[in-house]
């Protein structure tokens, strides 16, 4: 069985897409997907399945569907490709709960960096299926706009490198 962190986008963020993580689990388990476990109240799980990474997607996505009434968002990575995404963080001398990855579903367009605004003080590099973002006086005040991260949700390094941790067991 493969080892896979689904990220779901818009949830419990703002006071948007309510979904308690007990739900989730049980979503999860109904799927048929093994051991899982959820982090935080912003729609991080940890699972094992024998299904494709494209297939896991899709399920968990309709399931979400059924349950939101309206389409949920989710990236899935295995647990070695979200270990790499650590390991090659470009700024991994940076705090790490200012520095995220935005996970996106493809390769960001080469184009990418030329199409954000708002920029101040952030550094920013691509990744193979990530945006990564390191905000150096925090994300409060950044008016940073990255259009190809629409379709992405961001973690931070703190979140990340807990959730590689738990992949990896």
């Amino acid at each position: 069985m493969t080892r896979y962190v689904a990220f779901l986008r818009a949830v419990n963020v703002g006071g948007t897409g309510k979904l308690p993580m007990a739900d989730l689990r049980a979503m999860c388990e109904s799927l048929g997907f093994a051991n899982v476990r959820t982090y935080i109240a912003s729609g991080n799980v940890v699972f094992e399945s024998r299904l494709a990474q494209a297939a896991v997607k899709a399920r968990l996505e309709r399931c979400l569907e059924a349950y939101a009434g309206k389409p949920v968002g989710v990236l899935v990575r295995t647990g070695a490709e979200l270990a790499a995404v650590l390991a090659g963080n470009p700024f991994g001398s940076a705090p790490s709960n200012r520095t995220v990855a935005i996970f996106l579903d493809d390769a960001p367009s080469a184009d990418t960096l030329s199409r954000v605004t708002g920029q101040q003080d952030e550094e920013i590099a691509l990744g193979t299926r990530e945006i990564f973002v390191h905000y150096g006086s925090g994300m409060a005040r950044s008016k940073l706009k990255i259009p190809a991260a629409s379709t992405g949700t961001a973690r931070n390094m703190n979140t990340i490198e807990t959730l590689v941790a738990w992949a990896s067991e």
